[in-house]
């Protein structure tokens, strides 16, 4: 018993010295200072924007407790299909798991098909069949790796002398996994070149020989740096390049993805998945041993359950982690740019393009914000000058 708590004690401490390690950045420690939102933004801004992430939160809360509960029934009358599979343990697992899919997405489709009404309320863009029915190739993966997974589970824990212990072996792959996927992803993309001047920002980033893509079919700006090693590629959509955003908007967009490839974000992201994946397998282990271990089909729906339950609860946690690159990102931009006002002008813009609240309730922030508010990061851009301007 001794040895076990001891091991637990170790475990912890390398967990808390590994978190401490990941959330390391180079943004300097500050008070922001506290901006009302109404002297930056129209009030007719301001009001729709408001109005508009209303709708959009009442939405995912219909969505999330349409799952739940849809999760809830499969869990306990979900095993009676069994009944009508002969394709063995981990066959019939992933037929559970094929089930479970469709119930989560049949329950989600009213709120997903509302979602495109509101967004066409508000002048957005969104499509009645990717609502429906999704792009194919989304849906196929999505089956894939869940079939996937479930076989990776379900054949460790059929090993007899690993058992229950399964997540200490299933954890590592599926860490190897998303390794392999932030990999190989970039290639899939494709995009056409940017031509606009990228290697004066790489040298003074530290990042080189970084291909730059347009990604076009998109109707929101947006942009994202992804990749490892030799695959690491910035990807625009291509509404970033168009108006009502300019040439230094768009540069100081590029010096913010360029940031995250000089903070090693994909990498750290991979760590925060790994941390987070040995204690969230050990509790889907926990869970399922109520239905015999993950070695039997009985367990799967019950197990789909505690999944999407864990990753709710994790939520917060996971914003917290992301929050805090993309402000490392902002303020690597600012520091590459020198033009803390063409990033303060590009958080302004966002509010009335896409519609972004500025400032959004603190349950909101917690639950749904994976970046920091366009207050906040209009906050930074403030400070950023007034302090370059008092440096020598």
């Amino acid at each position: 018993m001794r040895w076990r708590v001891a091991a637990g004690v170790l475990a912890a401490a390398a967990w808390a010295f590994a978190a401490w390690f990941l959330w390391r950045s180079s943004v300097p420690s500050f008070d922001l200072p506290k901006l009302d939102p109404q002297a930056f933004f129209p009030p007719h801004v301001l009001e729709r924007a408001t109005h508009y992430s209303r709708g959009a939160r009442l939405l995912w809360l219909g969505s999330t407790v349409a799952k739940i509960v849809a999760l809830v029934v499969f869990a306990k009358y979900g095993i009676r299909w069994r009944r009508e599979s002969a394709a063995g343990p981990i066959g019939t697992g992933r037929l559970l798991g094929m089930l479970g899919f469709a119930l989560v997405w049949a329950a989600q489709l009213p709120f997903d098909v509302l979602e495109v009404w509101w967004r066409h309320r508000y002048g957005q863009s969104g499509s009645y069949v990717d609502a429906t029915v999704g792009t194919w190739a989304v849906l196929g993966t999505e089956f894939v790796f869940l079939c996937a997974s479930l076989g990776i589970v379900m054949g460790f824990a059929s090993v007899r002398r690993i058992g229950d212990s399964w997540w200490l072996f299933a954890a590592p792959v599926f860490i190897g996994l998303t390794i392999l996927f932030a990999f190989i992803s970039p290639w899939l993309l494709g995009g056409r070149p940017y031509h606009a001047d990228v290697r004066s920002l790489e040298r003074i980033e530290h990042v080189r020989h970084v291909p730059v893509r347009v990604l076009d079919g998109f109707d929101e700006p947006n942009a994202f740096a992804t990749g490892l090693g030799a695959s690491r590629r910035v990807f625009l959509w291509a509404p970033i390049l168009e108006p009502p955003f300019t040439a230094r908007e768009d540069r100081f967009v590029l010096a913010h993805e360029l940031g995250h490839l000089a903070h090693d974000h994909i990498w750290r992201s991979v760590g925060w998945y790994a941390l987070f994946a040995f204690p969230g397998t050990f509790l889907l282990a926990r869970a399922a041993r109520r239905r015999g271990g993950m070695s039997t089909p009985e367990a799967v729906p019950l197990a789909i359950l505690v999944l999407v339950v864990l990753q709710l609860v994790q939520l917060p946690a996971q914003n917290a982690v992301t929050r805090h690159m993309e402000a490392e990102a902002d303020w690597s931009a600012l520091k590459a740019t020198h033009d803390p006002a063409g990033g303060r002008k590009l958080f302004e813009q966002f509010a009335s393009v896409t519609l972004e609240d500025p400032n959004p309730p603190w349950w909101d922030y917690v639950m749904l914000e994976n970046h920091p508010t366009l207050l906040q990061r209009i906050e930074m851009a403030r400070y950023y000058a007034t302090s370059a301007a008092q440096s020598p």
